[in-house]
């Protein structure tokens, strides 16, 4: 079951830039940087009560973040829904005639299983779900 928003998602051109602006303008405390090999970024989170804000930047210049950011430019990504059960959230949007941009699950940041559900399925807009990996919130 989906439990709350876990994270919105913004794809940064230069993320020390954007670091620097969460950190300096907002005063929003920096959680730390993180590489996500599978989806070739490095992102940075910043929490914000109840949920946070992540910076994602490619990974050596490739991997979508890079297509999305050639494309458009910096912008939101994604919006992210914590789940409890992927593997049946997964399983019940399918059945409802949801498609998703892989067959399954993969390790994103901090460990968590994560999937996205295609743009196509949602108005336009890439929604992740994610499951917190075992003792973290």
């Amino acid at each position: 079951m989906i439990t709350a928003l876990d994270h919105i998602a913004i794809a940064v051109p230069d993320l020390e830039k954007a670091v620097t602006r969460f950190l300096t303008d907002f005063g929003l405390q920096h959680e730390g940087n993180e590489v996500v090999e599978a989806a070739q970024t490095m992102t940075a989170f910043f929490s914000v009560p109840k949920t946070h804000i992540e910076l994602v930047h490619p990974l050596d210049g490739g991997g979508p973040i890079a297509t999305y950011l050639e494309k458009k430019g910096g912008g939101i990504h994604h919006l992210c829904f914590r789940t409890d059960d992927i593997d049946a959230d997964v399983a019940r949007l399918r059945a409802k005639g949801y498609q998703f941009t892989s067959d399954g699950p993969t390790r994103g940041a901090h460990g968590a299983r994560v999937i996205f559900i295609h743009p196509k399925s949602c108005d336009g807009v890439l929604i992740e779900l994610s499951q917190p990996a075992e003792g973290t919130k």
